[in-house]
C-alpha cells in the first residue's frame, strides 16, 4: 500500500473540487435545533446515559423517535441490535445488556462500498448523587450524525451511510466491539469509519482530525474538505512516540475499526476542565463552534463519499 499512498493523494488532492462539496452551513435557526438536540440528549433526566440503565433508555429511545421521525431506516428489521457484555470489575457471571443504534441511508449507486458515521451516546451515568450528563462526551457527536443523517436524506450520498450510535463506549468500546464481531453488513464493504468523539467544546479553541498518520491517504480528503467548509483543523494525535494519553488510535469506538484494519478518521477536541467531570453540560458549549464542527463533518463524510473508489484496496 505504501508504494502507492503517494500518487493516491496527489490524485485526491486533484480531485477535490469534485469530492469536497461544502455541507450546509448551520443558520441561526438550525443552530437552535442542535443546540436544542444537544440539551435534550445530555439533561439531567437521562441520567448520565449509563449502559443498561433507565437513563440509557431514555437516551435509546429519543435517538430512535427523532430517526423515525426524518424518515431514517434501521439497518435490519430494528434500529437496535442489542449484545452481552461484562463491565469492567464484574465478575465472571456478570453481564448485562448494551443496546447499539444502526440506521442506514441508502447510496444512489448499488455499487462500492460503504462508510460507517459513528457516534456513543453511553456516558458515566450518576455517581455519589451527581449526575454526568456527557454532553460534549458523546451527545455532541450523536447529535452530529442525527444533523448529517437529515442533510444525506435530503440528498443522498453515492454509497450506502450507516449511521451507528453506539453504547458501551465508556466501558471498553464494547459496542463497536460487538458491531465488528457480529457485523450486520460485512466488514470487507466498509470503506472507512468517521467517527464523532467530543466535537463541541471550544476551551482549547481547535477541532483535530486523527488517522491520517496510519491512513496518509485521507489526508487530503480531510485538508479538501477543510477548504470546501471554510473550517480550519488540526492534525495529529495519532502516532506512537506521544506522551500517554495524546495517542488517540484507540481512544474511541474508531479504535476498534482501525483493529480490523478499516481505515478511520476521528474528530474530536482535547480534553477540557469537565472531562469526565459532572461538568459537562451544554450550557458549556460555544454554539457558533459547535455548528461550525457539523458543517465540517458534513462535509468530510460528503469527500469520503465520492473519494470512495479511489481509496487503495484492502
Amino acid at each position: 500500500m505504501r508504494s502507492c499512498v503517494c500518487l493516491l493523494a496527489a490524485l485526491l488532492v486533484a480531485a477535490a473540487p469534485i469530492g469536497a462539496q461544502p455541507f450546509a452551513a448551520p443558520r441561526d435557526s438550525a443552530t437552535r435545533v442542535l443546540m436544542s438536540r444537544l440539551a435534550t440528549l445530555s439533561a439531567d433526566s437521562m441520567e448520565g446515559r449509563r449502559t443498561a440503565t433507565p437513563g440509557s433508555a431514555r437516551a435509546r429511545a429519543w435517538l430512535v423517535q427523532q430517526l423515525t421521525a426524518m424518515g431514517a431506516k434501521p439497518l435490519g428489521a430494528s434500529y437496535e441490535q442489542p449484545f452481552r457484555l461484562r463491565p469492567r470489575g464484574a465478575g465472571a457471571t456478570d453481564s448485562i445488556t448494551g443496546v447499539n443504534i444502526v440506521a442506514r441511508i441508502p447510496g444512489r449507486s448499488t455499487a462500492g462500498g460503504m462508510l460507517v458515521m459513528s457516534a456513543h451516546y453511553d456516558h458515566l451515568g450518576v455517581r455519589n448523587g451527581e449526575i454526568f450528563n456527557g454532553a460534549d462526551d458523546d451527545a455532541s457527536g450523536c447529535v452530529v450524525l442525527l444533523t448529517v443523517a437529515e442533510q444525506l436524506l435530503r440528498d443522498p450520498p453515492q454509497h450506502d451511510v450507516i449511521l451507528a450510535f453506539f453504547d458501551a463506549e465508556e466501558m471498553g468500546l464494547q459496542g463497536a466491539r460487538a458491531f465488528v464481531n457480529a457485523p450486520p453488513v460485512p466488514l470487507a464493504s466498509v470503506a472507512a469509519n468517521l467517527n464523532l468523539d467530543m466535537v463541541a467544546r471550544q476551551d482549547a479553541g481547535a477541532l483535530w482530525v486523527s488517522g491520517t498518520s496510519h491512513y496518509p491517504f485521507l489526508k487530503a480528503v480531510a485538508e479538501s474538505a477543510s477548504k470546501a467548509s471554510g473550517v480550519a483543523v488540526r492534525f495529529g494525535h495519532d502516532t506512537k512516540d506521544l506522551k500517554p494519553g495524546d495517542d488517540w488510535t484507540n481512544s474511541s469506538d474508531h479504535g476498534v475499526f482501525h483493529g480490523k484494519g478499516i481505515p478511520f478518521l476521528y474528530l474530536g477536541v482535547e480534553d477540557h476542565p469537565d472531562y469526565h467531570k459532572s461538568g459537562d453540560d451544554a450550557d458549556k458549549v460555544d454554539p457558533a463552534f459547535y455548528a461550525k464542527n457539523v458543517t465540517f463533518a458534513g462535509t468530510l463524510l460528503r469527500a469520503l463519499d465520492r473519494a470512495l473508489p479511489r481509496f487503495p484496496v484492502r
